[in-house]
């Protein structure tokens, strides 16, 4: 009995040192730990409300940027595309507002745009390859020459482009009598539409790239197939620009599968931040720079030459007797 008495209170006796050590500890760690939280959740809060500060700061400085561009636009461009002619070609994905935005600058810099070409999902779709080939050999003309070593996208590219550009100033407002019916062609297989009369061939073309980079196993296929008809209307027309907004300058987007073909960077001008009214400037400035021969790769992306062209291609206005 006196054992198990003394084996009892031995029991109680760890169990009441277990319990007033959990008081003690708890009683002085409470403070600190509560007080190195709160320290830390009002560090935290501070630095959130210094960054949306600034965040808001900067969207102010963007805002105001960007509406004083907006109104100096027409005089920026005034005359920079005076008596050209101008088709606008969409890949699919493209946003129509990016679209219209740099239609609007184009139209502004004193250019005729003829009309719009709007390529479908069908067109860069990998499945379809064989069947546009096959379109492609049954609606050639006999005397055009297309790529024979090229892919399907480079033939189908330079078909398209004789029927909407030409580089002969005097075919400029008139249609191509040997491509007639290439654009109704594709058009029927569901590969593309027109808006307006892009059949009354341009001299200058520009190409709105998608918005989001493709994804997956035929991201690079799919953008190849963007730069191939990038290159079609530069090489049939004076001039082409492939424009888009920064994320078509990373892997799987146009711009960035334009830039590294070294071949075609050489040829085609392109422009990575047509979302930006500064932007839409530039694919003005290139396009004019084209007409000249001269090729540069522009925006803020990877791969840039500079933000525009280093030299204002604008002409200079004819100075008055006033002065």
């Amino acid at each position: 009995m006196i054992d198990f008495r003394y084996h009892l209170v031995s029991v109680v006796a760890i169990f009441l040192a277990l319990s007033v050590g959990i008081v003690l500890g708890t009683s002085f760690l409470e403070d600190p730990a509560i007080k190195t939280a709160q320290s830390l959740a009002d560090g935290l809060s501070k630095g959130n409300t210094v960054l949306r500060d600034e965040i808001e700061a900067l969207q102010t400085r963007e805002a105001g940027n960007d509406a004083f561009v907006v109104a100096a636009t027409p005089r920026l461009v005034q005359d920079a595309l005076a008596t050209e002619s101008v088709v606008i070609v969409e890949a699919p994905g493209a946003t129509s507002g990016m679209r219209e935005a740099v239609q609007e600058v184009i139209a502004e810099s004193g250019a005729t745009v003829t009309g719009r070409v709007t390529l479908t999902d069908r067109y860069v779709d990998p499945g379809r390859v064989a069947s546009i080939d096959k379109l492609v050999t049954e609606v050639k003309p006999i005397d055009m020459n297309v790529p024979v070593e090229g892919t399907t996208y480079d033939r189908a590219a330079t078909l398209l482009a004789d029927a909407i550009v030409t580089s002969d100033p005097a075919q400029v407002g008139k249609v191509n009598p040997t491509a007639t019916g290439i654009l109704e062609a594709f058009q029927r297989d569901g590969l593309l539409s027109v808006t307006d009369q892009p059949a009354k061939r341009a001299d200058l073309a520009v190409l709105i790239a998608p918005a989001e980079p493709y994804l997956g196993e035929s991201a690079a296929p799919q953008a190849s197939a963007i730069v191939s008809m990038a290159l079609g209307l530069d090489e049939a027309g004076r001039g082409a620009v492939l424009a888009g907004a920064l994320p078509a300058t990373t892997s799987g987007g146009a711009i960035a599968a334009l830039r590294e073909d070294t071949a075609v960077a050489e040829k085609v001008s392109s422009v990575d931040n047509v979302d930006m009214p500064a932007g839409r400037i530039v694919v003005v400035y290139a396009l004019r720079e084209q007409l000249s021969g001269v090729t540069g790769q522009y925006g803020i992306g990877s791969g840039v030459s500079g933000i525009e062209p280093s030299a204002s291609p604008i002409p200079t206005p004819t100075a008055t007797p006033g002065g």
